[in-house]
């Protein structure tokens, strides 16, 4: 997938990581996730240590939901006055 959308604040927008062209498959990887939030691989390590960030494991492989990192952002806005 080629394009390279970004959000208002520069952030690319979620549907640019999908892999599958699914309608059904809202999952990426550790490493497309990380880049998306813009921390380095032991900020993301130590938010899925702590929990923090929602994901699924199989194996080693490591997956996370796009919907839920939307929510996990959301959940965190601070909203203008």
């Amino acid at each position: 997938m080629g394009n390279n959308l970004t959000g208002l604040n520069g952030m690319p927008e979620m549907s640019e990581g999908r892999e599958n062209n699914s309608p059904n498959w809202n999952w990426i990887e550790s490493e497309q996730a990380r880049k998306m939030f813009g921390v380095c691989a032991k900020t993301w390590q130590t938010w899925r240590d702590r929990k923090i960030i929602p994901f699924s494991q199989y194996g080693r492989k490591i997956f996370y939901n796009l919907d839920d990192l939307d929510e996990f952002l959301r959940s965190r806005q601070i909203k203008a006055n």
